[in-house]
């Protein structure tokens, strides 16, 4: 059986999220990590119980949970199990580098379901984001972009109206949304984008098929046309274990000494 890890993920009391599922997100990240490997023997409901200061029922109630994921097995008498998941297709790499991801890649490799489209009035952070007056309208756009069958990412889109009215009509399920601006004539020519982590709501883990509190790379990006407009500001929440990003460096001398600089690709690669 594999050593529990020393320095366990407290759980949270004031999150609102199940504390079992709390725990399944835990064990789940360390088969993913590799912690946990298939064949190994889980903690059993007594070690869950100390590990993570909770009830049997609790404890009970994750490894369950686990199992019907798929991702272990319990047996009477043997304890629990790890499962392989050879289910779960390669993740997809991008290199870190760039700004924008290969929409063509993307496209011919993964599929995309709208879950929504609608014309809002602009938050005050949208409206301040998107340089436009506050109350103005926007089109929110939601999708879930799978890769291999298994939901990959949780993409909302948002775009001053009068763009939006631009691309009416346009298959969001079958042309990434960066195409359809090019298309319509608006020239994108710079973004900016920012990477953190953060854990599935409700909704996305309804969208993700992962359990709520699952931890998450969130990716929120913000396209400006050739004139210096905001044009589109999307975040995207993307499963850890089916993306990832990666960045090539090199060593150099700087006047400050030796120091790694990346190697900027001339295009994003998704592998």
């Amino acid at each position: 059986m594999s050593t529990p890890d020393p320095t366990p993920m407290p759980l949270d009391t004031a999150s609102g999220v199940p504390l079992y599922r709390q725990i399944v997100v835990i064990l789940t990240s360390r088969m993913n990590a590799g912690t946990l490997r298939p064949g190994e023997m889980v903690p059993g409901e007594a070690t869950v119980c100390a590990e993570f200061g909770v009830s049997r029922i609790t404890a009970r109630r994750a490894l369950n949970e686990l199992a019907a994921m798929g991702r272990v097995v319990r047996e009477r008498g043997k304890g629990t199990r790890v499962l392989p998941f050879d289910s779960a297709p390669a993740a997809m790499t991008a290199s870190i580098d760039g700004l924008l991801e290969n929409v063509g890649h993307m496209g011919r490799t993964t599929t995309v379901e709208v879950l929504d489209t609608q014309y809002l009035p602009a938050t005050t952070d949208v409206a301040e984001t998107l340089e436009l007056q506050e109350g103005a309208f926007v089109q929110r756009a939601v999708r879930v972009r799978a890769l291999g069958g298994a939901p990959m990412s949780y993409l909302v889109t948002i775009i001053p109206e009068d763009i939006g009215r631009r691309i009416e009509g346009k298959d969001l399920s079958e042309t990434p949304l960066l195409l359809l601006l090019e298309e319509a004539g608006i020239p994108v020519a710079a973004a900016t984008q920012s990477i953190s982590a953060t854990v599935a709501d409700a909704e996305v883990s309804r969208a993700l098929s992962v359990p709520a509190g699952s931890p998450l790379i969130e990716v929120n990006r913000l396209v400006r046309d050739a004139a210096n407009r905001p044009v589109e500001m999307i975040r995207v929440l993307y499963r850890p274990e089916l993306y990832r990003f990666e960045i090539s460096m090199r060593r150099v001398t700087a006047e400050a000494g030796r120091t790694w600089e990346s190697e900027a690709p001339d295009r994003l690669r998704s592998l």
